[in-house]
């Protein structure tokens, strides 16, 4: 079992990445498709080449005749490519798509994608048919009464399935932070824990959590945007917001005591991030700006 200090070492080598100023990026956005049911609040990798990469993608539409989920591939510098995937007749359409992760350590690749409302669909994707099929329909643990969750993710953390999950917070309200151990065969989630969370950018109209992920290290990576309804103004932030590790057989997270943003964006409501791994790889955020329709950046 990895020992907590190496857990502080990676989490330090964060922080202090973290410190180093960061600019306002407004190049090296890519349109994916226009218009208010194609924003993306969701995204995870697929496959991963030389000169291309693929990315499952959600998007948090309510209306019946609205797409769920999409796949997304980039090659070069050419503008990503958008193929609708069919949701199964026999399980009723989500809600409001929020958050999509992969699911570590299956015998096959699988994926879950998890409601505002806390519904999560683990599923496994047939990308030549364009189809998914769903495995399970389950709901988080504890929901209180007005939560809101926009991030959801799994991670293997030294041996352990874990399952981390936020409601996002609104400006002086913070978002609340929530992970435990998650069981595969009964699809529980035990060992909640829980803190509360808030960025200092964006300032006002601030969702403090659009997005997470866990990397293999444990590191979680956040994204914050404001919401000034569906013609904007957006502005948006990632952050490296602390580190998960276990001790005494318990999973524990150490927040970053000074969140200083890695990236900061104007006009863009960043609702989705991942880390794809490699030389060739980097971070990627997807946005949902309303109106405007969604937008990929891509930092490699």
């Amino acid at each position: 079992m990895r020992q907590f200090p190496r857990f502080l070492i990676t989490l330090a080598a964060w922080v202090t990445l973290s410190l180093v100023p960061q600019p306002v990026l407004s190049q090296q956005w890519r349109p994916v498709r226009g218009g208010i049911a194609f924003g993306i609040s969701g995204m995870v990798l697929l496959t991963q080449q030389s000169d291309s990469n693929s990315f499952l993608v959600a998007h948090d539409n309510k209306q019946k005749n609205q797409g769920r989920l999409a796949i997304i591939t980039i090659k070069g510098e050419d503008s990503p490519q958008y193929f609708p995937l069919k949701w199964p007749s026999n399980t009723p359409l989500p809600v409001d798509l929020e958050s999509l992760t992969a699911v570590p350590g299956t015998s096959e690749p699988t994926f879950m994608a998890a409601t505002s409302a806390g519904k999560v669909y683990h599923f496994r994707l047939d990308a030549s048919k364009q189809s998914i099929s769903i495995l399970k329909v389950f709901d988080l643990p504890n929901i209180a009464k007005g939560s809101n969750f926009e991030g959801f993710a799994v991670q293997r953390i030294d041996d352990q399935l874990i399952a981390v999950w936020a409601h996002r917070g609104e400006d002086n309200d913070p978002a609340v932070l929530d992970w435990g151990r998650l069981d595969l065969n009964t699809y529980q989630i035990t060992s909640i824990r829980s803190v509360p969370l808030k960025v200092p950018f964006p300032v006002s109209a601030v969702r403090h959590i659009s997005d997470l992920k866990v990397d293999s290290a444990g590191v979680l990576f956040i994204s914050s945007a404001t919401d000034n309804g569906d013609d904007g103004p957006f502005l948006s932030a990632v952050y490296v917001a602390g580190a998960f590790g276990s001790r005494e057989q318990q999973i524990i997270f150490r927040q970053n005591s000074q969140l200083v943003p890695l990236y900061r964006f104007k006009y863009h409501k960043i609702e989705a991030i991942d880390l794809v791994p490699g030389r060739n790889g980097g971070l990627i955020v997807g946005s949902d700006d309303e109106n405007m329709g969604g937008a990929v950046y891509l930092d490699w």
